[in-house]
């Protein structure tokens, strides 16, 4: 007998943990789904085709047990801008391809090369594309079309609201959205302890397609084909051929596939600090997102990405195993077979407005503050990174971004030098750390903590260590608070080791100029 399987009663009681929080994470994810199809100027029916295949097929093989895989709204402007300048039939191919280069990625090893990615310009990333996300959706709360740019989406809003109030043009749109907005922000404040699982998004979005039906509102409301089946849009060899020749969607394929992997990896590594359950394999989630994708492209959908939002309430809400994942994907599935009627009620302008609420979210001006604890130099490379999306596209602002932060590094003529030496006894080792750790050391510094043997009292030597950057503390931290689960323990001298960040130095350095 396996005296390490779990008893009948706990696996009945996980298996119901997961039961309810997949249907709190279902709760969460349908308006997402629609509303990110929207914002990505495509029908709501791809979107919810990429929750369910996000849920179901990639929920069954994630290398990241916990985290929840779907429509992103970091994805939603880069597809805008792929389907204004080619069409929706270009989607389905870029999207197919993209997957391709993930599975490809991922069966080389290449995941954990994706978390060298500066933390500062992911953030940066997402706040850019959160800026992006509110410029648009502001325009779709009106019942309006968003523009093809951020500026020109921001340039054109005080003549929408003009024309609102002094025609009454897409009124009701607004104070729908506007509604759902303050709907969702009185929920988090206020909603009863007894009812703290239940979705903020979901009340708004039933309290808002309520109040449109009571008053008949005249507003945009969701487009679902009767079968969602011959809604999709099969990628066929010719399309796929047909993609090979224009350069353009091979860069998109690349951007999507870059893009949608770092946002992943980046949301699996803050998964696995909110539980102490098994960690994520970088690779393999990679290649599962690959397949993901690979699947979504053939059908025409959008893009998926493992998300933060969903994957938090999945684990807020109790979920032990991937199954909660997985039948969250065949709750979407049995609603929109079998309910799509109640889907077509809701105004478009409240999803909307729930994209406005998710776009303030992504911007985190928290995240500034945290950053700015490790040095002015990372706050620079978010804003740049940022400023340059709002300004151009995605996709350069990500190369400008890593381009920038590659740039500050050079100037630091960062290096590091690794030396694990066993200590007096024999679960004792001694990691050296001389020179500048960065977060382009992090594949370095992570096969050797993956090498340490369970047991083992490691000990950080930090006497030559001149700088250290906030992606490589994370590391350590999440090392360290893990490292009891199989015996282990790290040692180390946590203030000095944080003096060593860059903040600290360039106080330090300004303190000595100035006495």
């Amino acid at each position: 007998m396996d005296s390490t399987a779990a008893p009948p009663a706990a696996g009945r009681q996980n298996l119901l943990a997961d039961f309810l929080a997949s249907i709190v994470v279902f709760l969460v994810a349908v308006p997402l789904c629609m509303g990110i199809a929207i914002a990505s100027g495509v029908p709501p029916a791809a979107g919810l085709i990429t929750g369910i295949v996000g849920g179901i097929a990639v929920g069954a093989i994630a290398g990241s047990p916990l985290l929840v895989s779907g429509p992103a709204a970091g994805l939603a402007v880069l597809v805008f801008e792929l389907v204004q300048a080619h069409g929706i039939i270009a989607l389905g191919p870029v999207v197919l391809l993209s997957g391709l280069i993930q599975v490809a990625a991922g069966l080389t090893g290449l995941g954990m090369w994706f978390r060298m990615v500066s933390p500062a310009v992911v953030n940066g990333m997402l706040a850019g594309i959160g800026i992006l996300i509110i410029a648009s959706q502001f325009h779709v709360m009106f019942d309006a079309k968003p523009l093809p740019t951020g500026f020109q989406n921001f340039l054109a809003a005080p003549k929408l609201v003009f024309n609102s109030i002094s025609n009454g043009a897409g009124l009701q749109a607004a104070l729908l959205g506007l509604g759902t907005i303050a709907m969702i922000l009185l929920w988090e404040k206020l909603r009863p302890a007894k009812l703290k699982l239940l979705p903020g998004v979901l009340i708004a979005i039933i309290l808002a397609t309520v109040v449109a039906e009571a008053m008949q509102l005249s507003v945009n409301r969701v487009t679902l084909p009767d079968n969602l089946i011959a809604g999709i849009e099969w990628v066929t060899p010719e399309k796929m051929l047909g993609l090979f020749g224009k350069p353009a969607l091979l860069v998109a394929a690349l951007a999507f596939a870059f893009i949608a992997s770092a946002e992943t990896l980046l949301s699996a590594a803050a998964v696995d600090r909110m539980h102490d359950g098994p960690r994520t394999q970088y690779s393999r989630e990679l290649t599962a997102q690959g397949i993901g994708n690979t699947l979504c492209g053939l059908m025409g959908a959008l893009p998926m990405t493992g998300v933060i939002v969903r994957s938090a309430a999945n684990v807020q809400a109790g979920a032990t195993s991937r199954r909660s994942t997985i039948m969250h994907g065949t709750w979407i599935l049995a609603f929109v077979l079998l309910l799509p009627w109640l889907l077509r009620m809701a105004p478009i302008s409240a999803l909307a407005g729930i994209l406005v609420f998710t776009g303030f979210k992504m911007i985190k001006p928290s995240q500034i503050k945290e950053l700015a604890e490790y040095g002015r130099g990372n706050v620079s490379v978010y804003v740049v990174t940022a400023l340059t999306i709002v300004a151009t596209d995605l996709l350069t602002g990500v190369i400008v971004g890593i381009g920038f932060a590659l740039l500050r590094l050079s100037l630091r003529s960062a290096r590091l030098h690794l030396n694990l030496k066993n200590g007096e006894a024999p679960n004792e080792k001694t990691l050296r750390m001389v020179g500048f750790a960065t977060f382009l050391n992090i594949p370095w510094i992570t096969k050797i903590l993956d090498e340490i043997p369970p047991g083992t009292k490691l000990t950080l030597d930090i006497d030559r260590l001149r700088h250290i950057d906030y992606a490589v503390v994370v590391l350590l931290q999440d090392w360290g608070r893990m490292a009891p689960v199989s015996g282990s323990e790290l040692i180390v001298d946590w203030p000095t080791l944080k003096s060593r960040s860059e903040g600290i130095d360039e106080r330090r350095e300004l303190v000595q100029v100035s006495s």
